[in-house]
This record gives C-alpha cells, sequence and structure tokens, in this order.
C-alpha cells in the first residue's frame, strides 16, 4: 500500500513556447510521446509504482492541461491540482506536509516521459531514512546504451546526471526548499551551485577530489540535513524531453520496449 505523495511539476518556463507549438499543443506538458501527452503518461506511471498512493500536479494553469485526453486526470480520485506560484521551490514549499501533499514527498517532472515503476520504486528503495534524496546515472550507464547530450556533474568518483527524482522524506526537508528558493536560478550549472557552500568545496569539486557521496556529507553538516544520492542503474532515467532531438529519441525507446 503506498504512502508517499508524488509532487508532479507540470509548469511552464518563459521562452518555452516554441517548443509545444511545434507540435500543435499549448504546453510543453502537453507534448504527445507514444501516442499520449507526457503528463498524463508519467501520471499513469506514477500510478501504477505501489509506493505513489496519490499525486498533486502543480502548473501555472492545471485545468487547462486536464481536460480532453486528460479528462481521466481530473476524474481520478488519486490526483489532485495546485496552482503553482513563483519558482519551483517556492511552489513546492507552499503545499509541502499540507492536505494535499502530506509527507513523505516524490517530486518528478512532466517532462520524464521515459519513468517506469520500476525506477520509482528503486529511487524510494534506495533513498532510505535520508531527509532529501535524488536519483542520478552515471555517465557510463547512459553513454554505453543511448548518444545523447546531457549535462555532467564532473566528480572524483565519476560523471552524474541528474534523473528528475526527488524525495522529500521530513518536514526537516523544507530547509532544503528554501535553500533552493534562493538558488534556483543555478539549478542547471552544477559548479555554480556548489559554490554556495564555500571556497573549499568548489575548489575539491573543480580538482575532482572529492566523491559524490564526501561532497553530500559536507553538504548535509553545512544545512543540518540528512542527504542521500541515489544511483540509478537505468540509461532512460537521465533522459528528460527539453528538446526536439529528445521526443526523437523518447519515441525510438518506447517503440522498441
Amino acid at each position: 500500500m503506498g504512502e508517499w505523495t508524488a509532487i508532479l511539476l507540470a509548469g511552464e518556463r518563459p521562452g518555452e513556447e516554441a517548443f509545444p507549438a511545434r507540435y500543435g499543443v499549448a504546453a510543453k506538458a502537453l507534448i504527445p510521446i507514444g501516442g499520449e501527452p507526457m503528463l498524463g503518461r508519467v501520471a499513469r506511471t506514477l500510478l501504477a509504482s505501489p509506493s505513489i498512493a496519490r499525486i498533486l500536479v502543480l502548473a501555472q494553469h492545471p485545468g487547462a492541461l486536464m481536460h480532453g485526453q486528460l479528462q481521466w486526470m481530473a476524474e481520478d480520485a488519486r490526483i489532485a491540482a495546485a496552482q503553482s506560484g513563483d519558482g519551483i521551490s517556492a511552489s513546492i514549499l507552499a503545499v509541502a506536509g499540507g492536505a494535499q501533499a502530506p509527507f513523505p514527498l516524490l517530486v518528478t517532472t512532466a517532462d520524464h516521459a521515459l519513468l517506469t515503476p520500476e525506477m520509482v520504486e528503486c529511487f524510494i528503495a534506495g533513498a532510505g531514512g535520508a531527509d532529501v534524496a535524488f536519483a542520478l546515472v552515471e555517465r557510463s550507464v547512459v553513454e554505453r546504451v543511448h548518444d545523447t547530450k546531457r549535462t555532467w556533474l564532473r566528480l572524483g568518483d565519476g560523471d552524474y546526471s541528474g534523473a528528475n527524482l526527488f524525495a522529500l522524506a521530513t518536514a526537516a526537508s523544507r530547509g532544503a526548499l528554501g535553500f533552493w528558493a534562493r538558488v534556483e536560478k543555478d539549478r542547471k550549472k552544477a559548479l555554480r551551485l556548489i559554490s554556495y557552500f564555500g571556497p573549499v568545496l568548489l575548489v575539491r569539486a573543480l580538482t575532482r577530489t572529492i566523491t559524490l557521496d564526501a561532497a553530500l556529507a559536507r553538504i548535509g553538516r553545512r544545512m543540518g540535513l540528512s542527504l542521500n544520492a541515489v544511483r540509478l542503474p537505468f540509461p532512460e532515467a537521465a533522459i528528460d524531453v527539453d528538446k526536439p532531438a529528445d521526443v526523437e529519441l523518447a519515441e525510438a525507446i518506447l517503440a522498441s520496449r
């Protein structure tokens, strides 16, 4: 029986309008992959995951998304929606621990079109008892299967790409959301994010003389939180749909499954 609440991020960022328009839809979350809007595909995956009890969709205009082909989402009692605010972290912080989104929380995105229940369950199992956990995929896992351009965090024990899965397991994780609200503009710049935790950690990251787990231990002590990085064995977990090439890759992967 599931106990986790999944927060499904389906908002729009400025400058994204051309991408969905290319596919004849009004929002990125509605781009069809395998004949189904990405938002619906990810929602079905979450509902098929044994650990997930409910979903909260966060978007600027969630009602405009959950109709037509996605009307079933508006009618499913396990799915609720809330209007997002100014920034991802602030939007999550506004609902985290409330009636619609009780802890523990799993956060993922509508563009995670290749997500599977196996990925979700593997991540939740690996999150352990940490306040905050996030999923990563090691570079060799991805590149031995797929030729795709990703953003890599390079540390002493390997190169890693994010997998758009986050666990906020306890009320203490609200502190991490507060920090993220301050640095969200740098979310795609790994070294700039690390720089917020002091020059020593930044230098060690730049010189690749610190491992991922050692870096997290330092950051966790600084924030007063337990942090855990879950290394997933699934190459597709690192592939989100941000550009037309990703749509083509996702379609090809789904066709081969």
